[in-house]
């Protein structure tokens, strides 16, 4: 690392729908300022209906243009850039030849659902029955987390499970070269990492890594056991062979080779998105908690050093593990829950023409005192814990001849408030943690409506950062620890800086729950909605 009074971390974030690069110089210790910026657009494919894919070159040379845009923008050269920090979306992978690098198929995302008649098979199968209720005998006997975990388990589409079984089971140009074992497997991280040292030579051998925080959420991972589950690979013929090593958030990524962007750049950190935004939002203490709204929203709890087990639906994960200055090596685990929809319903509004900007919706929402009795149900990918209905249905009741569009917007901008709170709900449950606030993050955390009424919802205060994009500037806060910039995580809480506290109305709350109780009403209307044999036969 060069031994400058100012560094400069290139952090890419490549999300569900774009690629950024934030260019932040910062001094020793100090203040971060980001200098330079830019954006690309994720070309999501949609060869099949529910089939949701990224085409892996168009995404590689996305990301190169992204970076070096963003550096031209920062008036700097490659050279001068102190180290790269990467943040993915998770759970989205392809496969590759270890000798060619060649991909077999394009990226199968998270919202992807080819495997869906796989994860309902599997579900109801006497195999999964079987194996929940060893976990819950050994459970009963041990009261360890770990089989309590196994007892509820559940398979889900937007995990790489079933998505990568099902590609092993269909793609024959992998399982003829299976037999020589030159099949890698990888979500985005993974192939990046391999490509961005690989440089321009496909055929350069290079390690394949991938950091734990992808590793974790893909459900082929224990994070209790901390390695690849042995159960998931024998029960879905997954060769071991094929999955990256696993590696901690400060291991050494090594360098973008130079023949890529004309320099090397030292990769300071690799890690998941939702795990940045923890570190964006500075989430450091057991207990703490924040919420991504973005494109779905993903609630997240800081369980500290213990991996707790969920039997409401919460998903136990690695938040992070990294190497402290003191060698002493720090994991902390998480509990999550998520909603797949939440900026999509503000897209798809604004589509339909509720209203012309987003930005605009708050002040619509709170131009009328309530909703005129309208309530809106946001399930365009089903809802997810803690109602677990795939089937359920989207939409709007309690229209009336007096509704406005302004109560629509309402409405709508409520219910997502609504199923975030339910998640908190959840996350109360779980944990048995007492919460003094909820940081939130992501594009749709600019709404003070929204913010607002989940402070009255839940009782404690809802904070803002000034940054939004959590996921970057979390991950540039890794890698500047990592490369000694900051010397530790404290030294980052002084560094985040507050936007907007919105503090919770007493005298609201009680009208709040009983909007929120006539809202989970509405919901169980529209439940197992697309299992109604009159409605498929719309299709």
């Amino acid at each position: 690392m060069e031994n400058t009074a100012v560094h400069h971390i290139a952090s890419l974030d490549i999300g569900t729908t774009t690629i950024r690069c934030f260019i932040y110089a910062a001094e020793k210790n100090g203040q971060p300022v980001t200098v330079g910026t830019a954006y690309d657009h994720v070309d999501l494919l949609y060869p099949v209906p529910g089939w949701v894919e990224i085409n892996p070159e168009k995404l590689w040379t996305s990301v190169l243009k992204t970076i070096e845009r963003a550096a031209e923008d920062a008036k700097l050269s490659i050279k001068q850039l102190t180290c790269l920090a990467i943040s993915t979306q998770r759970n989205s992978f392809t496969c590759w030849h270890r000798q060619t690098g060649e991909t077999y198929h394009n990226f199968i995302t998270w919202k992807d659902l080819r495997a869906d008649d796989l994860v309902k098979q599997w579900n109801g199968s006497l195999t999964l029955r079987l194996l929940k209720f060893g976990a819950s005998l050994l459970h009963f006997f041990t009261r360890s987390k770990r089989f309590l975990a196994g007892s509820v388990i559940k398979l889900m589409n937007p995990q790489v499970t079933l998505r990568l079984a099902w590609v092993l089971q269909n793609n024959t140009a992998i399982q003829e070269d299976l037999k020589s074992g030159n099949v890698l497997y990888g979500t985005i991280d993974s192939w990046l990492l391999y490509r961005l040292r690989q440089g321009t030579d496909r055929a350069r051998p290079v390690k394949h890594i991938s950091d734990v925080t992808n590793c974790t959420s893909t459900g082929l991972y224990d994070p209790f056991s901390q390695q690849w589950a042995g159960w998931a690979m024998n029960l879905f013929s997954i060769k071991k062979e094929l999955l990256p090593e696993v590696v901690d958030n400060s291991h050494d990524f090594g360098y973008v080779h130079e023949s890529l962007l004309g320099a090397k750049i030292k990769i300071g950190a690799s890690v998941s998105d939702q795990s940045a935004s923890l570190w964006g939002t500075c989430c450091f203490q057991r207990g703490d908690v924040k919420i991504t709204m973005g494109t779905g929203s993903f609630l997240n709890v800081n369980t500290g050093p213990k991996c707790l087990a969920s039997v409401h639906g919460l998903y136990p994960l690695i938040g992070h593990k990294v190497q402290e200055a003191s060698s002493i090596t720090d994991i902390t685990y998480l509990m999550e829950g998520s909603s797949n929809d939440t900026g999509s319903i503000i897209e798809w509004a604004l589509n339909v023409g509720l209203f012309e900007d987003p930005a605009d919706s708050a002040g619509m929402a709170e131009s009328v005192p309530h909703t005129d009795g309208v309530l809106f149900v946001p399930a365009f990918s089903g809802l997810g814990p803690p109602i677990h209905d795939d089937t359920a249905g989207s939409g709007f009741i309690g229209i009336k001849p007096s509704t406005r569009k302004e109560h629509l917007v309402r409405a709508l901008l409520e219910s997502l408030a609504f199923r975030v709170a339910l998640l908190y709900d959840c996350a109360l449950k779980e944990t048995g943690f007492s919460f003094v606030s909820i940081k939130v993050d992501g594009g749709v955390s600019k709404n003070d409506f929204i913010c607002q009424t989940l402070a009255d919802l839940t009782g404690v205060q809802v904070e803002r950062g000034e940054v939004t994009d959590s996921s970057a500037l979390g991950a540039m806060f890794m890698a500047g620890l990592n490369c000694g910039i900051w010397s530790s995580k404290q030294q980052l809480l002084q560094v985040r800086k507050v936007e907007k506290t919105f503090y919770p109305n007493a005298k609201a709350r009680d009208k709040r729950l009983r909007q929120m109780r006539a809202w989970e009403r509405a919901v169980e209307r529209f439940k197992k909605w697309y299992m109604l044999e009159d409605i498929k036969n719309l299709d």
